[in-house]
């Protein structure tokens, strides 16, 4: 008869930190992937770079823009651009697409600054931007920090201006001002979600006056005369811009022994780049250049704010795409999605030991311990979440167990904590299998969020894996 340590081996289930499990090779892996990560964080921190940043390493794959009504055969490599703003992937496989498209899905909006439609005012002889925050950020965290402005502005002549200023270190950075802690006396009364208003997130961005003419608002008008002899922008043309300031921080390696990232930007660009390049590396070895399945890659709009409008997967930007695979050979759109299988991509809370009263240790996720499934989200009793079943999770843990992927499952803290939501309840909502997995992250939603290496390594090997062999 077996003795209790030999059952315990054979019956309890075995979690390990990351780094017990792997070698030096991958450890080497690992860190050399990371550093392409970081590169795409430095370059995609709007939903517009991210696009533009991720069709870019496409198109060096061979990757060509879709053209409606082409019939694609095995192996053929497409994007779809949606407005600039949202994106699809796309790699044929030899299935028909009636029997299912695997697809894998992650955002790359990330909580912000956003201008107003007026935004430039003067007041005390200082220029100030008013912005109306994007997401669910904690205000306090905005204030005090160099930010960078970046964005479109399209003219009424049809000419779109692209802005970036604050991300070279010669270029001038922007800030939110707080209050000096010898004047804070009532400001500190407040409560910590009211600590800083939003109509108090006011972006200074300059005080010279244009001249010593006798005319009012001369601080202002420098600034319009600056943007006007630069991009040919008048006050007018921000009714028609999209400008967000963001953080100018540079993705570090952090921590003494560099096993983590710190970077604005993480959630969920940290799940849609292991998304893209995990496609884009089915093309690196013979074996696996022709999938059997479709594989469809989508970075989408607008989650942080509910995924509505026409770049958010809360509109029928997924089923056209798989429309536009079934049309041109008469197949049916809804068989194709009720047999096709989904990773939705999307961080976790990680386990964070100075607050740990609002997790439940035995259901969170770790850094270090690999990518999370995370089979339903929502908020107290699971609502407004996909949950998925137990036959696709029994799926998807075989597919990461055969490929020897290092991953975890949890929750988004203790049930009557909080909660949160992704964007796998709209996928399911077309017929689609899918359950959320991703990379735990600190610090969620702040300026500097906080990644562990090792898990995006392995989100990314999922990913691949899924594609491979859903």
């Amino acid at each position: 008869m077996a003795n209790a340590k030999e059952l315990k081996e054979k019956y309890f289930l075995d979690l390990k930190n990351g780094y017990k499990r792997i070698t030096e090779a991958e450890e080497k892996q690992i860190l050399d992937y990371c550093e392409g990560y970081k590169n795409f964080l430095n370059s995609a921190k709007t939903e517009r770079e991210a696009v533009k940043t991720a069709i870019a390493l496409a198109a060096k794959k061979g990757y060509k823009e879709f053209v409606p009504g082409q019939k694609y055969s095995t192996g053929d490599k497409f994007f779809i651009n949606n407005r600039g703003k949202a994106a699809a992937f796309i790699k044929i496989g030899k299935e028909s697409a009636e029997k299912g498209v695997n697809i894998a899905a992650a955002h790359i909006d990330s909580p912000r600054l956003d201008l107003k439609p007026q935004p430039l005012y003067e007041d005390s002889e200082l220029s100030l931007f008013k912005t109306h925050y994007y997401g669910g950020i904690r205000k306090y965290q905005w204030t005090a920090i160099p930010l960078s402005l970046h964005g479109v502005v399209s003219l009424k002549n049809g000419e779109t201006v692209e802005i970036t200023i604050g991300e070279d270190e010669n270029d001038p950075v922007f800030v939110v001002s707080d209050l000096l802690p010898h004047l804070a006396k009532e400001q500190s009364k407040r409560t910590l979600n009211e600590g800083i208003k939003g109509e108090e997130l006011n972006v200074i961005i300059g005080s010279r006056p244009f001249s010593d003419d006798d005319e009012s608002e001369l601080v202002k008008l420098n600034i319009l005369n600056i943007l006007f002899n630069k991009y040919n922008i008048k006050e007018e043309d921000f009714y028609s811009a999209e400008l967000e300031c963001v953080p100018a921080f540079k993705a570090r390696d952090l921590g003494f022994d560099r096993s983590m990232i710190g970077s604005y930007g993480h959630d969920d660009r940290v799940c849609a780049y292991p998304c893209f390049t995990a496609l884009l590396d089915t093309d690196e070895n013979e074996s696996e250049k022709e999938l059997n399945k479709t594989a469809v890659i989508i970075l989408a709009d607008k989650e942080e704010i509910g995924s509505d409008g026409n770049t958010g997967l809360n509109s029928a930007f997924l089923k056209y795409v798989v429309d536009d695979l079934c049309r041109p050979f008469n197949l049916s759109t809804t068989v194709a999605l009720r047999n096709s299988s989904c990773l939705s991509a999307d961080v976790n809370g990680a386990f964070d030991p100075t607050f740990s009263d609002v997790f439940e240790r035995k259901n969170s996720a770790y850094l270090n311990y690999g990518t999370v499934i995370t089979k339903y989200t929502g908020a107290g009793g699971k609502s407004s979440t996909n949950d998925a079943s137990a036959e696709y999770m029994a799926k998807i843990r075989k597919i990461l167990d055969d490929n020897n992927v290092i991953w975890q499952a949890g929750e988004l803290g203790k049930v009557d904590a909080g909660g949160g939501g992704t964007v796998a309840k709209y996928i399911a909502n077309l017929g689609v299998d899918v359950v959320d997995i991703g990379v735990p992250v600190l610090s969620m939603h702040s300026p500097f969020e906080t990644v562990a290496k090792l898990d995006i390594y392995n989100t990314f090997k999922a990913i691949k894996a899924f594609i491979l062999n859903a």
